[in-house]
């Protein structure tokens, strides 16, 4: 059964999935973080933001988090000056729903720093077009969105594929950071769908 969704997922047209397009300007919001903060996208104007899309019931999120690549890809991204978020819009009547108790403990075992905010409504989710987790978008200093898709190339729930792939969110920022133009500015996502 398992196999037959995610086959239904990868065979969906992209362009029907797509919540948002590049260029579009990103909805603002405000959620509160697993420590109870009160966090908007707008307190961030003027700066690049990751967003990224997390539940870790998933396996493509825990092939991320098994030996803190993500947590290493969060550090490098700050050191850049981007702010980037972790949204989790799971359903509190999901299985896999984790209270901010769990969040926090999952989040310090695993290295996750940066914020992470919660969603158990969806709404977030739903106004971005989310579908997998992960599903990751970049959001300009000029508030538009610039790249939306799969963190990488290598559609698999393996750590050791990782090092073998060519990462679409570093490669983007990377080129940001630098001043230069990068060409994969939306691709498909893949993961596990978002449990809203």
């Amino acid at each position: 059964m398992k196999k037959s969704i995610l086959s239904l997922l990868f065979a969906f047209p992209f362009s029907l999935l797509a919540g948002l397009t590049i260029g579009q300007e990103a909805p603002d919001f405000t959620l509160t973080d697993a420590s109870g903060n009160t966090i908007s996208l707008s307190d961030y104007e003027g700066k690049t933001v990751v967003l990224e899309w997390i539940n870790p019931g998933c396996p493509f999120v825990r092939k991320f988090y098994t030996n803190e690549d993500m947590a290493s890809f969060q550090k490098e991204a700050g050191e850049m000056g981007v702010v980037w978020l972790s949204i989790n819009s799971t359903n509190p009547d999901h299985r896999d729903y984790m209270t901010p108790e769990e969040t926090r403990a999952w989040a310090d075992e695993h290295g996750h720093e940066v914020p992470w905010l919660l969603d158990p409504e969806g709404t977030v989710g739903k106004a971005y077009g989310a579908i997998t987790t992960p599903h990751m978008f970049i959001i300009d200093e000029g508030g538009n969105i610039v790249y939306q898709g799969a963190i990488d190339s290598i559609r698999d729930a393996k750590p050791a594929s990782i090092s073998e792939a060519t990462n679409y969110v570093m490669q983007a920022l990377t080129a940001m950071d630098e001043g230069t133009s990068f060409s994969d500015a939306q691709t498909r996502p893949y993961g596990c769908s978002v449990k809203y």
